[in-house]
């Protein structure tokens, strides 16, 4: 899909659908209706006086052209509700389905008419270029479906081939702002499509290839360990998941230096799970095959490193995935069993589903070599962070205030929302061992703060946050931008964070 952006008017652009935006207040309604109606021999204007379009938020009407000076095939007017009450959310959420209704009507092409600004700024108060960033990413976002593998075209989507945001001015900030839209939501297509894809397409070895493709393309380095790389660096944790598995692990390390002249490092950690049974401690049938997704934190940390990477930010960035699937075997690891990991402490197993944060131990005690300014990892880690948050909003852990809040801004500007959960001491208790450094469970209540704390135990004194994306990662139901399934949450999130940290360069 191309996504571009053009000088030209309502008139002048030829596309299969225009979207428009328009308020619901009455003044404004009317202008809409003035400016319109000239070209659809008063469609709007009988909508409107019959009560079937208000302009309220998400409330669409299908338009056809009775004037032969319009190229376009249909216009599609959206509502955003009280001008006093619009946000960049339910513009980006109004721009997200309408563009599903273009879709929906077989369009090829899609433009989409860019809003009077003065109309938003003194309530959005964002950049003009961000503000474009935005409409942008929400229409390509809402055209998104993981449909390679059926054969049926009727089933498939409409492939939209190109969308067009265009302005009669034309403005350099509109142009800045789609361009950057254009390569963070290829970042997040791209988790989708990994996060989405089958075990049997995704595992350890092809999603290595993914990352190594990406960094050959877009410049930047990817070592992949194999599986006795990985003995002889002694991440115990990393090959006792493994170990039922009969296709081998892979330990996969990106980097990207836009600021050499820096001292300062960032390390991003995705758990990489390609497929979780469970292992020795069973999953239960229903629901098993949505585990295929529970490698999303590795997805996101891939596609972070490409979009990071083609934008060309002045940031210094390591990429660290721990990719194995968790599988039963004769050969697996088992509850009891004690594991030594690559910083020498040991792990008690007590239950092999909960395998992430074992893997992810290794991949936060590699991380302190690179000595970083922080460490994030984001991980499909607990059912427990489901219960609590639900799918809208990622489970947050940490040991520093600052770097928590500069996460949590991010969050708020892209809606890829977190909210913090305490870390507080008492919570050790719970995974405390007898017969090692650390338990790998800590019962019953409080499961997300748990595994948190375990992962605290192998970060060192570093700033550290650990996001709990199982529930905004892997959605049961499709959303106006997100689809059912694998939603590439963490992309925009961590790329807000970096580009914020590249501005204070």
């Amino acid at each position: 899909m191309k996504l571009k952006y053009s000088k030209g008017t309502i008139t002048t652009v030829k596309a299969d659908s225009i979207i428009s935006f328009t308020f619901s207040d009455e003044n404004l309604l009317k202008e809409t209706t003035n400016r319109l109606d000239k070209f659809l021999n008063g469609q709007l204007n009988a909508l409107i006086s019959a009560g079937d379009f208000k302009g309220k938020e998400k409330e669409l009407a299908v338009l056809y052209p009775t004037n032969s000076t319009m190229k376009a095939k249909r216009i599609i007017l959206v509502g955003l509700g009280e001008r006093d009450k619009i946000t960049l959310e339910k513009l980006r959420r109004s721009c997200a389905v309408a563009s599903k209704k273009a879709q929906s009507l077989k369009s090829e092409t899609i433009a989409i008419e860019f809003p009077d600004y003065s109309l938003f700024k003194d309530k959005i108060n964002e950049t003009l270029d961000y503000f474009a960033q935005s409409i942008a990413e929400a229409s390509v976002l809402a055209l998104y479906k993981f449909d390679k593998y059926l054969t049926d075209e009727e089933k498939k989507n409409k492939k939209v081939k190109e969308v067009n945001i265009f302005s009669e001015k034309e403005s350099n900030e509109i142009k800045e702002g789609i361009r950057v839209a254009d390569i963070v939501c290829s970042a997040v297509y791209f988790a989708r499509d990994l996060a989405n894809a089958p075990a049997n397409e995704i595992y350890p070895e092809t999603l290595a290839k993914a990352a190594v493709n990406s960094g050959k393309k877009y410049g930047y380095k990817v070592k992949v360990l194999d599986k006795p790389e990985i003995e002889k660096l002694g991440m115990g944790g990393l090959l006792a998941v493994n170990s039922g598995s009969s296709k081998p692990p892979k330990f996969i390390i990106m980097e990207y230096n836009g600021n050499p002249r820096s001292n300062e490092r960032y390390v991003i950690v995705g758990k990489g799970i390609t497929f979780d049974s469970g292992g020795i401690s069973l999953k239960p049938a229903q629901g098993m095959d949505e585990m295929k997704m529970d490698m999303s934190g590795a997805a996101a940390v891939i596609a972070t490193m490409e979009a990071v990477a083609r934008l060309k930010l002045p940031v210094n960035l390591v990429g660290l995935v721990p990719a194995t699937e968790n599988m039963p075997s004769g050969s697996a690891y088992k509850p009891g069993d004690i594991l030594k990991t690559y910083i020498g402490k040991t792990i008690e197993v007590d239950n092999t589903d909960a395998e992430g944060r074992i893997i992810l131990a290794d991949a936060l005690g590699y991380a302190q070599r690179y000595k970083p300014t922080a460490i994030i990892d984001l991980a499909t880690l607990t059912g427990a962070c489901v219960v609590a948050l639900g799918y809208f909003a990622t489970g947050m852990f940490g040991n520093d205030e600052k770097l928590m809040e500069e996460i949590k801004k991010a969050g708020e500007k892209t809606y890829e929302r977190v909210w913090p959960l305490p870390t507080w001491d008492e919570y050790d208790q719970l995974i405390k061992s007898d017969v090692a450094d650390v338990k790998n469970t800590g019962g019953r209540w409080a499961g997300a703060i748990t595994a948190a704390k375990f992962l605290q135990k192998f970060v060192g004194n570093y700033p550290w946050v650990h996001l709990d994306i199982a529930g905004t990662a892997m959605l049961d139901k499709e959303y106006d931008y997100q689809p059912k399934g694998g939603s590439g949450v963490g992309v925009r999130l961590l790329v807000e964070f970096f580009r914020n940290k590249s501005k204070k360069k």
